[in-house]
């Protein structure tokens, strides 16, 4: 399983730069950027796709067969065989689906599900969340999350006209792939068998089996490993043109919204589009197909500085946080981007908000050699939760920390020590604190760099207000030194 590489504020050393170049290579360079950035979210899919169906057997870690909910039965960790998928949370497990509609529609049931938050996503291959099943939808109150009726919703390719049966609710896809991913609350290990009988529940049925005893097939020849798939041309003795391949096949099968002609056509013009293939094409000089090969090697970096200058400017409204809206892009092509590095598979914003922290208030960047606090004040945490909130710990590439609590994440389950005043001091740190109450809020840090993300599902009402920074903000973090205030004196871990 393949790891995103790059800091989130670090980009990569670019490995040209157009000025003294030819005009051909600087147009092959240049539109090769955009269509780095335009194709690097739906090449990710197809990866993640490739890597998690690679075997036809569900193995409990989310991997299996198509048109089947294949299970995370336990919470992530840091072990490497759970990176396919950058920024996984510790508050829900996860229960993914890529449903496949080309022969006919197939039909999701949901249980009954009482007090327990949950939602399943639904996205096309571009990572948009196009439809959200999902505990939100009925009648609760913060925290409460009421009693979810279950239902059946069929899933359909477009174009499709027939009839379904009588109480299944029609969803209509875009395209013939769907990606589910579902995640249901869980409130420490002790809940998890709880989590997993709901989560076998969960079942994906073809139309024409509905209302049957329907089991889906057991394969002859079972397959148990699972292949770590790549993006073509990004790999080490990859030829980068291979990325353009890749991406005219892709653009094939699922071929882009209309919105997107005004870039097409641009990109036309280096053959990016559907049917085309510019390793083939005689009629881009040399210069043009370096230009698009340096485009693809220096992508990451593109889209790390295109974060970086995001980061810089929406922090300043959000404590030194980026809250940006995720989910549906339209034609924010780099937004688009930016959140496949971050945080593939993002939900939309009245689902979820992801404020994410590298820096300090003051925009230095979170590093492990330095102790941290994140003071909530009393009656600040998080408004409008009809789901849950939670702050996770990440290492610069995306992946949870080991450390010796096993600790990733704090959140509105975690048994806080409170201060006199109702408020809530949390230590990021390296080194456990000595004191018990602070080891209580202790979010463990890596030694390197370092990125938190909050998240906030069911933001209800107070959503346009987080985005915009006008309501609640993410307390900012604030460096522990000696002798700059009371304020570190008195809330540096020990």
């Amino acid at each position: 399983m393949t790891a995103l590489g790059g800091g989130l504020l670090t980009p990569n050393a670019s490995a040209a730069t157009t000025s003294s170049l030819s005009a051909d290579y600087n147009a092959g360079y240049s539109l090769g950027l955009q269509a780095y950035e335009y194709g690097r979210p739906l090449l990710d899919t197809q990866r993640v796709f490739d890597t998690e169906t690679s075997v036809n057997i569900s193995d409990d870690s989310g991997d299996g067969p198509v048109n089947h909910f294949n299970n995370l039965t336990h919470l992530a960790t840091p072990s490497a065989n759970q990176q396919t998928v950058v920024a996984p949370n510790d508050d829900t497990l996860y229960s993914l689906a890529w449903l496949e509609l080309s022969s006919q529609p197939q039909i999701v049931h949901v249980p009954k599900i009482q007090g327990r938050f949950f939602a399943l996503g639904l996205l096309t291959p571009w990572t948009e969340n196009f439809y959200n099943i999902t505990s939100l939808e009925g009648p609760t109150t913060a925290g409460s999350y009421g009693v979810t009726s279950g239902g059946d919703y069929a899933v359909v390719p477009p174009g499709w006209h027939g009839t379904l049966p009588a109480g299944v609710t029609r969803i209509d896809a875009p395209y013939d792939r769907v990606w589910i991913i579902g995640r249901t609350l869980i409130r420490g290990e002790a809940d998890r068998a709880a989590v997993n009988a709901i989560q076998a529940q969960y079942s994906v049925v073809p139309l024409s089996k509905y209302g049957t005893d329907y089991q889906a097939p057991v394969p002859t020849e079972p397959v148990t490993s699972v292949t770590s798939a790549t993006i073509p041309g990004t790999q080490p003795g990859d030829d980068p043109l291979a990325f353009y391949t890749a991406l005219d096949k892709e653009l094939a099968i699922f071929p882009p919204p209309t919105q997107d002609a005004p870039l097409l056509t641009k990109l036309h013009a280096i053959d990016v589009g559907a049917g085309l293939n510019p390793a083939t094409d005689k009629k881009l000089s040399a210069q043009t197909l370096q230009g698009m090969r340096d485009a693809v090697t220096d992508g990451p970096s593109k889209v790390a500085s295109a974060l970086k200058t995001l980061y810089m400017t929406n922090s300043l409204s959000h404590n030194g946080s980026m809250v940006v809206a995720t989910g549906n892009y339209g034609t924010d092509y780099q937004l688009r981007a930016i959140v496949d590095k971050v945080g593939l598979g993002a939900l939309r914003p009245d689902i979820s908000i992801y404020p994410i922290t590298q820096t300090t208030q003051l925009l230095q960047t979170l590093k492990g050699a330095h102790k941290y606090v994140l003071h909530i004040a009393a009656g600040q945490t998080p408004p409008g939760t009809g789901g849950f909130w939670s702050v996770t710990m990440y290492d610069q590439n995306g992946f949870f920390v080991p450390n010796t609590l096993d600790r990733y994440v704090l959140n509105d389950r975690s048994d806080f020590h409170k201060n006199t005043d109702g408020s809530i001091d949390i230590y990021i740190q390296t080194a456990a604190p000595k004191n018990p109450a602070q080891l209580q809020n202790w979010l463990p840090a890596p030694a390197g760099t370092f990125h938190v993300i909050w998240r906030l599902y069911g933001p209800g009402s107070a959503m346009a207000s987080i985005l915009n920074g006008h309501g609640w903000r993410p307390p900012a973090i604030q460096e522990c030194v000696l002798g700059r205030g009371l304020l570190q004196l008195t809330r540096c871990a020990s």
